[in-house]
């Protein structure tokens, strides 16, 4: 069965995103397609991979931290990249629950807040009556 590449046009397409993303995921070396002149030819490795970059940039993580994350495979393979995966969520769920209390703190000081205006607002409304 022979391969299918997608061309830039279609690899934008298929991802959502703008053409200068691609070329910026390209200068970085997260991705390296094939080239046929001027023409970039996007393969499973670069499909599969834009796949890993975009669900990466999902759940937070850096563009360098995923392109190291990328380079373990070539380097020490499946088990290696996973065992850095692993430690990688870890550390992303860690900072996640701790953006999370913030966000909860912050919420709970504007509902506060906004209770105290509304006291304040019915307050002077009862007076001007």
């Amino acid at each position: 069965m022979a391969e299918t590449h997608l061309n830039f046009k279609e690899m934008c397409a298929r991802f959502d995103v703008t053409p200068r993303t691609l070329r910026y995921y390209e200068y970085i070396e997260l991705l390296a397609p094939q080239k046929d002149g001027r023409a970039r030819l996007y393969g499973p490795r670069e499909v599969a991979r834009m796949t890993l970059i975009l669900r990466g940039r999902r759940f937070g993580f850096g563009l360098e931290e995923i392109r190291q994350w990328l380079e373990i495979y070539q380097k020490n393979g499946t088990a290696a990249q996973l065992a850095a995966f692993v430690a990688m969520a870890d550390r992303q769920m860690a900072e996640i629950d701790r953006q999370s209390a913030e966000l909860a703190a912050a919420r709970a000081d504007l509902e506060a807040l906004r209770a105290e205006t509304l006291r304040e607002l019915a307050a002077i409304s009862a007076t001007e009556s």
